[in-house]
Formats: structure tokens, sequence, C-alpha cells
């Protein structure tokens, strides 16, 4: 399993950037940057709702399941 993270389309999409969203959604850049990069273990669910209400989007734009080949 593998869950990818398209932060950093959904930002561009919107054209705003990596220190914007930082401090709408009151998260630190290097933190926004290790969940953008897709290097993060967990993300909570209260930063999620905050990056989706400040990027106006749902939860499945910054999220994407792809099956692992076999």
């Amino acid at each position: 399993m593998a869950l990818i993270i398209r932060l950093d389309r959904v930002m561009a999409d919107r054209k705003m950037s990596l220190g914007e969203l930082s401090e709408k959604v009151d998260i630190t850049m290097a933190n926004l940057s290790i969940l953008k990069n897709g290097k993060a273990k967990a993300v909570r669910l209260s930063t999620l709702n905050a990056i989706c209400k400040a990027l106006e989007c749902q939860p499945g734009d910054l999220i994407e399941y792809v099956e692992d080949e076999i």
C-alpha cells in the first residue's frame, strides 16, 4: 500500500507558497515541507483539516492511494 501526498500539486493549483500555507495553517515550514515531500509517517486529522480549509479542498485532493505492484 502506498499513499501519495499531492500537497505540492494542490498548492500549485491554488498559487500558494509554502510560506503562505504555513502562516494560514500555523505549522512550521519544516513540517509542511516534510509532508509535501512525502517523508511524513503520519498526519494529524486536525492538521489535515486546517490544510483543507486553507486550500479549500478535500482530503482526497491531497492524498492518493496507489496499490503496490507485486
